[in-house]
């Protein structure tokens, strides 16, 4: 398994308490981070999605982000 293999299935087992630094480290495998005036916002493909930093992550954000990457 590669690494971003392994965090995307940590990511999927743990979807309600998500740390944001894996939150954002899937991000970051799979696409970028634009930052913005309030709120980053996520750029993956043709997919944009802006988040709240908080620490857990809440689930909404991550599930977005799971169909996003699923999609791909």
């Amino acid at each position: 398994m590669t690494r971003k293999q392994k965090l995307l299935d940590k990511v999927k087992r743990n979807v309600r308490n998500t740390p944001l630094r894996d939150f954002e480290a899937l991000i970051k495998a799979y696409g970028h981070i634009e930052e913005g005036s309030k709120h980053p916002k996520t750029i993956i493909g043709n997919h944009t999605m802006p988040y709240k930093r908080e620490n857990p992550i809440k689930s909404c954000y991550v599930k977005e982000l799971l169909d996003i990457i699923d999609s791909l």
